[in-house]
């Protein structure tokens, strides 16, 4: 009989399959994924349509931690072509990626791809971030970006001092003009709820560096400066990075990657099973759990160890783990944004051919929040280059308006918005497809504010480790969330480090190594 502990996964995204790889360096574990769905990589999958290909919300493979660089391009490495060289960080040295080499498989490869995104704001596009070029004080009107000015030299002079909302988090880096201009709409869009109502710690998960000043300095580096294709980029705030790496056929191909070298390796992974119980004895130590198979079939298994990456109201609310009454309350009401993609295979578009990755939509006449042009993610996302393959995306509340929408409706829904918005016509809409993705974003609102006696809670359950987006409820990108689970893994190995340091590992904070 084996003498190798067990470590049970919960979801098979980027957080547990990371989980999952990093133990399997360790002879005296056996990682066990327990995946409720038929796909492995979570939101960052990349679902397939009549050949062509849709990311989940756009997924940049770009990150200042060189730990989870070299993780990525130790499973994908760089396609290298005759115009292709750059340089990485690589273990906090400079390491220059060439021409030449020979690669075991040139389909599984990362592309280098130059980031442009751009809002799309009383019918123009508009650079983002923003910056005062004179092509934004055209569109702008001369009157109305200097307000822009003054209200960011006086906020500058007189700024909120105890920022206690996500409205003030904005107005203190870019004043109140430019805020109701380019972030107050698209924002409440986003969350379905006011500013005001949303907690400032989401601009510090997501924009805690990023300024007019940033910006503007940015603007002129790029503008002026000597160009050179870095990847590793890291002085750069990560909304204003210029290359990121990008797996060929779109995110989910790492993943698969991935979840194939841990079944090579002796990890197990369990497809289409749900956890369902969970059992946390007197002493806070996790015994057993048990899922059911797709075939209906309940099965229990011992653990020593167990990784979460399910929300966090599932795994309190859902799996019967006795908490005190304020956290059951507390998690019970934690709320989620839900998530619609709806790819649109256009003929053309009316404004000629694009070079964004995404358009933040602006305008408040139509529920489309973002834009997403898959072409220039990778063209081996489309299947035709001649047609332009587009992902709409919708932020909703399951069981909302948008939300109940039949397939077909939610398909004419979209492509009228497109029409509306003035950037095809109708008739050049070929084909469309509808994807639906719920608790996609842990929201900052609600019950949030009392977010912290639940994460208390579990911080207390010696063998459970939340991990990810969702196990932790924090809105991180998907290096955050691979490194809330390597140093799960660190802990459980070595017993390096604490469980809390794990909730430190926050969306935009410098990172332990580069301190």
């Amino acid at each position: 009989m084996s003498n190798k502990k067990t470590v049970a996964i919960i979801g098979g995204g980027p957080a547990g399959l990371t989980a999952a790889y990093e133990l399997l360096k360790h002879t005296d574990f056996h990682p066990i994924i327990i995946e409720k769905s038929d796909y492995l990589g979570g939101i960052s999958r990349t679902v397939q349509y009549k050949g062509n290909r849709i990311d989940i919300g756009g997924h940049r493979f770009f990150s200042k931690s060189d730990r989870v660089m070299n993780w990525w391009l130790d499973i994908l490495p760089v396609e290298k072509t005759e115009a292709n060289e750059i340089n990485i960080s690589y273990q906090n040295k400079s390491r220059k990626i060439t021409t030449g080499g020979a690669i075991e498989n040139p389909d599984e490869v990362m592309l280098v791809r130059k980031r442009k995104s751009r809002i799309y704001f009383k019918r123009s596009f508009f650079d983002y971030p923003i910056t005062l070029s004179l092509d934004t004080i055209k569109k702008l009107g001369l009157f109305h970006t200097m307000k822009i000015g003054i209200s960011y030299v006086w906020i500058s002079l007189f700024p909120i001092k105890k920022e206690e909302n996500l409205e003030q988090f904005f107005i203190n880096r870019f004043g109140k003009v430019l805020y109701k201009t380019f972030f107050k709409s698209y924002t409440e869009k986003v969350w379905g709820v006011k500013c005001t109502d949303i907690s400032a710690d989401w601009g510090a998960q997501r924009i805690k560096g990023l300024s007019i000043t940033k910006s503007i300095v940015h603007f002129i580096k790029k503008t002026f400066g000597k160009s050179k294709q870095d990847i590793s980029q890291k002085g750069t705030e990560t909304s204003l990075i210029e290359y990121f790496l990008y797996p060929k056929f779109g995110p989910g191909q790492m993943w698969e990657v991935v979840g194939r070298k841990i079944q090579a390796q002796g990890g197990k992974i369990l497809m289409q099973s749900e956890v369902v119980h969970i059992h946390n004895n007197p002493e806070n130590q996790i015994e057993h759990i048990k899922y059911k198979t797709s075939e209906g079939k309940l099965v229990e298994i011992s653990v020593d160890y167990l990784i979460s990456t399910m929300p966090i109201k599932d795994l309190i609310s859902d799996l019967q783990i006795p908490a005190p009454e304020t956290v059951e309350a507390v998690s019970a009401e934690l709320m989620y944004r839900d998530f619609i993609t709806v790819g649109v295979l256009l003929k053309k578009l009316k404004t000629g051919p694009l070079e964004d990755n995404w358009i933040y939509v602006q305008e408040p006449d139509v529920k489309v929040g973002r834009l997403q042009i898959f072409n220039n993610w990778s063209p081996y996302l489309v299947k035709d280059p001649s047609k332009t393959w587009i992902g709409m995306e919708y932020f909703c509340f399951e069981g909302d308006e948008i939300w109940e929408m039949t397939e077909e409706q939610m398909k004419h829904f979209a492509i009228d918005e497109l029409v509306k918005m003035n950037l095809i016509d109708p008739e050049d809409a070929l084909d469309s497809v509808v994807i639906k993705m719920p608790k996609t974003y842990p929201a900052y609102f609600g019950v949030y504010d009392q977010f912290d006696t639940v994460e208390s809670y579990l911080k207390e359950i010696n063998n459970l480790y939340p991990v990810g987006r969702n196990g932790m409820h924090k809105y991180n990108n998907q290096d955050h969330s691979m490194l809330t689970a390597m140093a799960a893994v660190e802990h459980i190995t070595t017993g390096k480090g604490s469980k809390a340091d794990i909730w430190d590992i926050n969306t935009e904070q410098e990172y332990h190594e580069e301190k």
